[in-house]
This record gives structure tokens, C-alpha cells and sequence, in this order.
């Protein structure tokens, strides 16, 4: 049995130690118990499978079997194969020209050849004028697999051809592969018409080859059962002097186009039903696919004539033109894929293809809604209904706004919202707008409440509109004449939102964020606010929503919709609640941030920057600019961006703690003896490489005192073993710094006893002092001197006192470094409180000075001489000593 696998089996690679694996068996001496022939084949039916993994494996005991050879078809007589033929192949034309054709075998190259012109003629040709074609292999059974690269060339184009399969031959060892055709008898169908295939679960052998190539080319949707996952070629082969036989398959496809098969696992539909429901499902699929030309056409003229970005309006045309809709199976499918992909091209989420359930009727909003009465008491009416004016706790002022109605300057309207609603609320401390229960109404009187919220006396732009449809462009600004008292720009304002506020109430809300005139408090609204119109594609479940609007804040955005962010989120329920914690919070605010700036102008290494980075502070504080910040931790955020931006320094950051930050630079812990192994052992790692090149990495600059302390331990177990190196890589890679007091000691082993040199200048800004840093006149142990390569290895975490010692040595031209820019950290930043608040400012406050240059380079980090990836900079390192080496042996 072993030889028969190992000489026809079509996986030989599986096969390794299977001789062994059964001689064991045999030793073993179970099987040799087995005394029924039956259970015998089952045992080993169960081996072989079990050890292959593949159930086309059978072993069989057969006492009576006789092997029948097929009659291969073309011997047949051209009679005989013709009524074969027609029995096993049927043609019908459907309805809208649609094809059917029904195969219950492939037909093989030989017998296609010798009935070309019967089979051009009654089916080909025939098939090839139809609009689509359903493809049923349902029933085919059988078949040759030379027949393939027929049935893939005739739905394919003549170019280039296509590797469609490589078929493996155990017995001759040979590979066979499988090509499209340049030419065939007949009209080609090609590849642009829809084609559907139906499987069932006795769909096997050529026929799984055709399904499975033609749905991975994409060029056919599959609908039906998962195929019976056959195979190419199966013998049953009989095992010498005995009355067992072994079923083996003794071929494999393997397609290139994959990379897989459909042998034993068949193939998957693509849409999965019934195999008896599989003609209806093709259909109906067909339907929806010959309407994707029409719909795509709808949806490309909407997109002309209504798309408010009309700089967009070309690519997303292009896009309808070439993509192809193939994998399309349903009109909520394709819905689906319009959607994203109209979206992802116009980048615009109000662009909405859209699959209605149960064709839902389309609702768009009645501006005539929104009209005004004339009459007073009907106004009056209208007010009352709409607007309520309360004072709460603290004089706050409270306006509850539900619907927006259109408003103008000057008009009855206003005059009596001016004594209604302007004049009660003018001495309030803050004002809450509420606008919960807001669901929209008329953007035209939003200009005007915001003119009350703001000084009259300077004019600005608060939105503006552009409208497609009526090719206009609207601005709308502060008025200069109001009729009632203005609020003012000074007060705080706090605007509260639900999951309901809506439309003219969303643009509300947004106009207060970018105005930086008020604070928003609550849920995110619901975001239908689209300025759009809604089309459904008629005899289609579709409906297009296109934005004939742009709503264009005073910064130039365009607001694409999608809901408000609270400043502060929070259940809509809680909000009046949340506005008086963030108005208490906002009392102290502006004390904080003059607070932060007194702190910079004291402590931080450059004073013009530090007075600059404080007006600009106090400024954005006046113009509203912290009136998003709600708490401690968003202040936090808020002020460490402003500084960061003006100051041009990522180390400068303000942060939340409850307890006071412990400082780095506190006294340093000198360790015990027994701690000593045990902290060498976690800063340092120690390595000799080929060549004689000594490694170090420590990954932390421990303070000068530990250092001595722990000195005698260090010279044994680290710097005696890499001293009398060659070359030395010192891997800084992981150190994120630490304590600076240990550079002049370590930088003083690379150098000479004298001269002293000069590592760099310290500026303490709080100390208004200037430090020279030499090396130092004596160390413990041996120096590894000056002359020998040094290379020090970096990365982006490299920081702080690892990068004043990395710069020094490069400085002084006594290192070479590789790998990435380091993190520009500071060599000293103090945690300061903010007040008596729980902010720390955490500043520099000193800068190094280049020993060379004498400028500062702290902020830009160390540039490197070989920029190289963190991960590779140690290879690098490497390389370049192994050249140095051999051009000095080469100069010798």
C-alpha cells in the first residue's frame, strides 16, 4: 500500500515517513491481530486518511471486484455522440433575451472537434447573441477537463490569454498547464455580459473547474449549493497479492489564479441557495443587474445638475463611468457599494445612497413651515409657543429656544423678542440657551440672535451660504442695529443639545463652537442636518440624497453634517446641572492662565519666549478661544497645545495631577551591596561581537553619586570587558535619559587626561547661571582613550541627559552616531503648580549650549551622521567598522 501512495499519490510531499510509520504499525504488532478483512480496510482507511488529511483515500476489501474501463467519447460513433450531446446539453432563450443553457457534462476538446460545426451552430452561436446568460451545472456530473479552457475562452476576451489551471500527474510526473485560447470556433460571448452559474451539491469534477475559474476571474456570479468538491483524476488501484484495492487520487489542479483548488472542498456559491430555487434567484438577480446601467445614469444626472461642490462633481461622474459593478447580487447590495464608494470619492458623508425598506416614502421639510404670521397677537401666539425666558440660580438667564422662525432686523417679530426675550435677560450673569427640544426651523434668524450675542460695535462675518440650485451665494453677518439690548461678546453662554435637537438648532450650536462665543452642554445631536434633496430611482428600492447647500462657518469650513460634539457630553437630563460646575469653573479660569504664564516668564530658558507665550495665552483667553474647556484635564490639553504652538517646544506640557509629582531629580538613593549586582544587571548589557568590537547598552543615566558608589562593581563587571576592544557600539537607543551629573565622568573615558575638554555650556534660567562642563582630570580604571572607534546607536526615544552625552561626543568629533534623530528632550524641566490648583506646568529650565557652536540644540534633538531605522542601526554599526577595518588593513 505504501509503494502504491508513494509511486501515484498526487501530494508525494506528504508522504515522508510513511514506509517508517507503517513498518512501526506492523511492529507494533495490533494490526497483525486484526483477523476480518472488512474491519482491516476500515482500520486502514482511517490510517491513511487520518495521516493525509484527505478522505478520497479508501481502502476497500473487494473479493469480487471487476475494473470496468470507461469508453472514452470520442471513440464513440459521431451518431452516438450527437445524441450523447444533445441529451446532456439544452438551450433556451427566456424572456428579455436572457439564455439558458443547461450542461450535464463538459464536453472534451476531441469531441468538440469532431461535432465543431453541429455544436457552433445549435449552441454557441445561438448563445452568443442572448443579452445574459444563466449557466446551469447543476447536473453535471461528468465531463473532461480538456473541455475547460473552451468554456473559459468563450467568455473571455481573444487577449492576452489566461493561466487558468496547472494540472499535476503523479504516475507520469508530469504538469500540464491550462490556458484560454487565442482562437475558437465561433462567436465569442465575451466578457462584458452578466453571466450566472448554478451549482448543486452534485456538481463535480470539469464542471467544478469551469464554476470555480470563471467566479475567481470574476467574470461569473455563482448562485446555488457548494459543489461536491471531486477530483481531477481518481484510480482504484489493487493491492499486490491480495484482494484490496486503494483508492488514490493521482492528479491535482491547482489554480494560478488562486493559488488554491475546488478538489474536495468544492465551490462556493456566491450567493447561496436551494439548488431548486436557483434558476428563480438567477432571475430575479439578472433583473436587478440589467438595471444597474439605468440607475448608475439616474444617479450620475442628480449628481450634475444638484451636487453643491461642483469642483467634485467630475471625479465622482468618472468613477460611475469605469467602476465595475460585478460582484452586485441586489439592490441593497448595490445601494450599499454606491454609498461607501460615492462617499469615499466626494469625501462628503452627506452624499447618501440609500436601499429604503419597504420602499419608505421620502420625507423633506416644508420651508413654508417656517413663514411668519402678520398680525400681532398671532405673533404673540407664536412666541409663547416657541421661546421660554426664565432667571435661575446665580441670575443666570435662561432661553429655551424649539423652533428657529424666520426673523429679520426691524420687524414686528424682533421688536417683540426684543422686549420678550432681550430685555429681561440683559443683566444676567450667563445665559443658557436651551435648545434640547429643538428640531430645526429657519436659518434666516440665526444671524440675528447671534448680532445679540456679540458687540455691535464691530462687525463680522458669522456663516455663509452657497446654494447650488439657485447658483447664490449668501453672507450673513452681525447686524450693526438691533432693537433691544445686546448681551454682549464678554458673558459666558452655554448652549444645551439632546439627541433631538435638529437641523437649524445643529447649526446653531456648531456657529457657537466656531464663534467661540459659547460653551455646548449635552448629547451629540442627531446630525440630519443635510440641506439636501432626496430622490428615489423610480421602479428601484434606491433613493439618492444629494446636498444642494453648503453651510460655510466664519472660518471658511464647510460643515458637512454629522452631528455637534458637546464641549462637554453629558445625558441631556443633567445638563442645566453640568452649565452651573462649568460656569464656577470658568470664573477661575482666566487666573490660571495668567497663572501658567508668570510661571513661564520665571522659570523658562528663553524669557522673550516666555513673554511672548503669555500675551498669546491671555489673548486666546479674551477672544474665547478656552470657552471649550470645561475641566481640568481639557484645560490641560488646551494649554499645552498653545504653548507648544507658540513656543515651538514639544517639552512644554501641562498636566492633571491630584498629588504632587514626584521630581526626578530629587537626592538619589545610594544602594546598598546587595543591591549593586542587581542594578548593574538591569542598566547595563554587555557583548563582544566579531572583530574584537565590544557592546554596551544601558538604558537609564543614573546619577554621578550612584555611579561612584557602585564604581568598583561597574569597573569588574562591565568596563573590564569591553576596554581592551577594537571598537566600541554604545547603544542609546532605549535610554530616555535621566540624570546629567554622570556625563563628564562617562564622556572622560573617551578622552585623554589632558587636555580637559570642554562638553558643553548649562544655562539655568532660574538660577540666571552658566556652567562650563569639562572632562575631569582623573577616573577610576582604565580610559579607553582616544583614538580607538567609538559608535553610539539612537533612536527616537533617545532623550535628555542621553542626548547631552550623545551630542558632546559628536561634537568633539569623538563618536560616530547612527540611527534615527533623537527626541530633543531637556536636560532639566520642573513640575510647577499652577496656583493652588491641580495643574503642573512641567518647563525647561535649562538649555545646553554646544561646545563648539555655543548655540542651543536641545528642542532639535542630535542629528545623527548615518540616519538608519532604530531596528537596523546596530547592523549598520557593524558594517561600517567591519569597512574601516578593512580599508586600514588595505592602507598597511
Amino acid at each position: 500500500m505504501a509503494k502504491i501512495l508513494l509511486e501515484n499519490y498526487c501530494f508525494p510531499e506528504n508522504l515522508v515517513g510513511m514506509e517508517e510509520a507503517i513498518q512501526q504499525a506492523i511492529n507494533s504488532g495490533e494490526i497483525l491481530q486484526i483477523s476480518d478483512r472488512k474491519t482491516l480496510a476500515s482500520v486502514l482507511t482511517n490510517g491513511v486518511q487520518g495521516a493525509l488529511n484527505d478522505p478520497r483515500l479508501t481502502v476497500s476489501y473487494e473479493p469480487n471486484f471487476v475494473p470496468v474501463m470507461p469508453q472514452m467519447l470520442p471513440s464513440l460513433p459521431t451518431e452516438q455522440l450527437i445524441w450523447l450531446v444533445r441529451n446532456s446539453v439544452k438551450l433556451d432563450i427566456l424572456d428579455n433575451n436572457v439564455g439558458y443553457l443547461r450542461m450535464d457534462r463538459i464536453i472534451g476538446e476531441e469531441t468538440a472537434t469532431k461535432l465543431g460545426s453541429l455544436l457552433r451552430d445549435n449552441i454557441w452561436d445561438k448563445v452568443a447573441r442572448t443579452s445574459s446568460l444563466i449557466l446551469d451545472l447543476r447536473y453535471s456530473t461528468a465531463g473532461e477537463l480538456s473541455g475547460v479552457p473552451f468554456m473559459i475562452s468563450y467568455f473571455s476576451d481573444p487577449e492576452p490569454l489566461i493561466h487558468i489551471d496547472a494540472v499535476y500527474d503523479r504516475p507520469s510526473n508530469t504538469t500540464k498547464e491550462l490556458w484560454t485560447m487565442p482562437s475558437i470556433m465561433g462567436e465569442r460571448y465575451g466578457k462584458k455580459k452578466d453571466l450566472i452559474i448554478l451549482t448543486s451539491k452534485r456538481t463535480m469534477g470539469a464542471a467544478e473547474a469551469v464554476a470555480y475559474t470563471l467566479k475567481n476571474l470574476k467574470r461569473a456570479i455563482t448562485v446555488g449549493e457548494r459543489s461536491a468538491g471531486g477530483s481531477v483524476k481518481v484510480q482504484k488501484i489493487r493491492i499486490p497479492q491480495s484482494e484490496f484495492y486503494i483508492t488514490v487520487p493521482v492528479a491535482r489542479s491547482v489554480s494560478p489564479i488562486t493559488g488554491h483548488s475546488w478538489e474536495v472542498s468544492g465551490v462556493s456559491p456566491t450567493v447561496n441557495v436551494l439548488a431548486k430555487e436557483a434558476v428563480a434567484k438567477a432571475k430575479s438577480l439578472l433583473a436587478v443587474r440589467s438595471a444597474i446601467p439605468k440607475v448608475v445614469q439616474i444617479i450620475a444626472d442628480v449628481i450634475s445638475r444638484f451636487y453643491v461642490f461642483t469642483d467634485r462633481v467630475p471625479a465622482l461622474l468618472q468613477y460611475l463611468q469605469s467602476t465595475d459593478f460585478f460582484s452586485v447580487i441586489s439592490e441593497e447590495d448595490l445601494a450599499v457599494r454606491l454609498n461607501q464608494d460615492l462617499q469615499t470619492v466626494s469625501e462628503d458623508p452627506r452624499l447618501i445612497i440609500k436601499y429604503m425598506q419597504d420602499n419608505a416614502a421620502i420625507l423633506e421639510e416644508d420651508p413654508e413651515l417656517y413663514n411668519i404670521p402678520d398680525d400681532l397677537e398671532s405673533l404673540k401666539k407664536l412666541v409663547d409657543t416657541t421661546i421660554k425666558v426664565e432667571i435661575l440660580l446665580n441670575n443666570t438667564g435662561y432661553l429655551r429656544i424649539d423652533k428657529f422662525v424666520k426673523s429679520y432686523a426691524g420687524t414686528k417679530l424682533e421688536e417683540l423678542m426684543s422686549k420678550k426675550v432681550w430685555e429681561p435677560l440683559k443683566d444676567t450673569n450667563n445665559l443658557i440657551i436651551d435648545l434640547r427640544y429643538n428640531t430645526g426651523g429657519s436659518s434666516t434668524s440665526l444671524a440675528l440672535i447671534l448680532s445679540y450675542l456679540h458687540d455691535t460695535s464691530l462687525k463680522r462675518n458669522f456663516f455663509t451660504i452657497y446654494d447650488q440650485i439657485q447658483n447664490t451665494t449668501t453672507e450673513y453677518d452681525s447686524l450693526p442695529h438691533i432693537a433691544g439690548p445686546t448681551y454682549g461678546s464678554k458673558r459666558g453662554v452655554y448652549v444645551l443639545t439632546s439627541y433631538d435637537t435638529a437641523s437649524t438648532g445643529e447649526e446653531f450650536a456648531y456657529l457657537i463652537q466656531s464663534l467661540h462665543r459659547g460653551t455646548v452642554i449635552g448629547e451629540i445631536t442627531s446630525g440630519n442636518l443635510m440641506h439636501a434633496k432626496s430622490f428615489q430611482i423610480e421602479g428601484m428600492a434606491i433613493a439618492i440624497t444629494v446636498p444642494f447647500i453648503n453651510f460655510v462657518d466664519n472660518n471658511g469650513e464647510c460643515w458637512l453634517g454629522g452631528g455637534v460634539v458637546p464641549d462637554a457630553i453629558g445625558l441631556a437630563e443633567e445638563a442645566v446641572e453640568h452649565v452651573y460646575e462649568i460656569a464656577d469653573f470658568h470664573e477661575g479660569l482666566k487666573f490660571l492662565i495668567e497663572e501658567t504664564g508668570e510661571l513661564l516668564e520665571k522659570h523658562y530658558t528663553s524669557h522673550d519666549v516666555a513673554l511672548m507665550a503669555s500675551k498669546v495665552l491671555l489673548s486666546k483667553w479674551a477672544e474665547g478661544l478656552y470657552r471649550s474647556v470645561v475641566d481640568f484635564e481639557s484645560l490641560a490639553s488646551q494649554l499645552t497645545a498653545d504653548l507648544q504652538e507658540t513656543s515651538g517646544d514639544h517639552r512644554l506640557h501641562v498636566f492633571h495631577c491630584d498629588v504632587e509629582p514626584e521630581s526626578l531629580h530629587d537626592v538619589p538613593k545610594i544602594p546598598t551591596a546587595e543591591e549593586v549586582g542587581h542594578i548593574i544587571d538591569a542598566l547595563f548589557k554587555i557583548e563582544l561581537l566579531p572583530g574584537n568590537v565590544g557592546y554596551v547598552r544601558f538604558n537609564m543615566m543614573a546619577d554621578v553619586e550612584v555611579v561612584k558608589a557602585i564604581g568598583p562593581q561597574l569597573i569588574k563587571l562591565v568596563w573590564s570587558k569591553i576596554v581592551n576592544t577594537d571598537a566600541l557600539i554604545i547603544d542609546m537607543r532605549y535610554n530616555t535619559g535621566g540624570y546629567s551629573t554622570a556625563i563628564p565622568l562617562l564622556c572622560t573615558y573617551f578622552f585623554d587626561a589632558q587636555p580637559l575638554r570642554h562638553l558643553y555650556t548649562v544655562f539655568d534660567r532660574t538660577t540666571t547661571t552658566t556652567t562650563e562642563v569639562m572632562t575631569l582630570p582623573q577616573v577610576r580604571g582604565p580610559r579607553y582613550g582616544s583614538s580607538k572607534d567609538v559608535f553610539i546607536l539612537t533612536s527616537q526615544m533617545t532623550g535628555s541627559a542621553a542626548e547631552v552625552f550623545t551630542r558632546s561626543m559628536k561634537d568633539l568629533n569623538r563618536a560616530t552616531i547612527i540611527g534615527e534623530p533623537t527626541m530633543g528632550g531637556s536636560l532639566s524641566s520642573g513640575n510647577y503648580q499652577i496656583g493652588d490648583s491641580v495643574l503642573y506646568a512641567s518647563i525647561p529650565n535649562q538649555v545646553v549650549l554646544s561646545a563648539i557652536t555655543g548655540k542651543e540644540w536641545s528642542i532639535l534633538g542630535v542629528e545623527p551622521h548615518v540616519i538608519a531605522q532604530a531596528n537596523d542601526a546596530l547592523t549598520v554599526a557593524q558594517r561600517l567598522i567591519a569597512a574601516r577595518h578593512l580599508k586600514r588593513a588595505q592602507g598597511k
